[in-house]
């Protein structure tokens, strides 16, 4: 396990610490990239100002589109894989800082949020290049007070850590839009489907097929977020989905939106 070093700025890096306790690092990354699993000594907050990106945490797996950004606490393992290109912007705080502020509690763990339009401008504020100091310190304040652990979890999906049952949460997310069948599964991994289905609602809350369904829209929505213009018509059939409405009604069922609502809203700030 690799355990980081405080970060350091790269040559796109802007301001390596604008106060006590808090640093910022710049990155850019192409897709394809991927950061093995590793933790820092901070927490941190993770934007994609531009570009799509996937975390992993021992808890799940997050689509992270530009209008999301991921909370992950000081010492929690995650890996980060880039699926387009990425302008990525880090806000690190040290723990000592943290345990000072009143949000302290609520930020104890891993959660992604919908970055609002206010806590976009203040991120990127902060990246702006100004050094004033009390500039930033409000800013800072005023990106931790706009982190709302958000009710949207359609981009989240669940890992259980049963290893049978990871074992056949793992083939399924290898190939989510195949036709997973839990007897098939369960032979696979050495369990019986009665034990299988069991481990899924416990691990993960939510059933087998339940699970398998978030995983085929969740590969629905890194499409969508990546390629905003694919018919719905090719993206169903991609996902093997017999017809437009049954692929809309399963989108609408993890989402609250229809496919083509959902891409309409990607590309728009709120």
């Amino acid at each position: 396990m690799i355990i980081a070093e405080k970060p350091i700025a790269t040559p796109e890096g802007i301001q390596p610490r604008i106060a006590d306790g808090v640093h910022l690092v710049a990155r850019r990354y192409k897709k394809g990239v991927r950061l093995d699993t590793h933790m820092h000594r901070e927490a941190q907050l993770v934007y994609a100002a531009r570009g799509m990106m996937q975390v992993t945490t021992p808890k799940g797996r997050w689509l992270v589109p530009p209008d999301r950004a991921v909370w992950v606490p000081a010492r929690l393992e995650h890996a980060i894989d880039v699926l387009a290109d990425i302008e990525m912007r880090t806000l690190y705080f040290d723990v000592a800082w943290l345990r000072r502020q009143d949000r302290s509690d609520s930020l104890r763990t891993e959660y992604v949020v919908r970055v609002s339009r206010l806590l976009h401008e203040a991120i990127l504020a902060l990246f702006d290049g100004r050094s004033d100091g009390e500039r930033a310190r409000v800013l800072v304040r005023l990106a931790l007070l706009e982190l709302h652990e958000a009710d949207d979890s359609a981009t989240f999906v669940p890992l259980p850590q049963e290893p049978r049952c990871r074992r056949a949460a793992d083939i399924v997310l290898a190939d989510p839009t195949g036709l997973h069948e839990i007897e098939t599964l369960a032979r696979a991994v050495g369990s019986s489907a009665r034990t299988l289905s069991r481990l899924f609602a416990s691990e993960t809350r939510l059933s087998f097929k339940s699970w398998c369904q978030r995983a085929r829209i969740a590969a629905a929505i890194e499409r969508l977020s990546m390629e905003a213009d694919v018919p719905v018509k090719q993206l169903a059939s991609d996902l093997g989905y017999a017809s437009v409405p049954a692929f809309s009604h399963a989108f609408r069922q993890v989402t609250g939106k229809t496919p083509t609502a959902f891409a309409a809203k990607e590309t728009t700030k709120e």
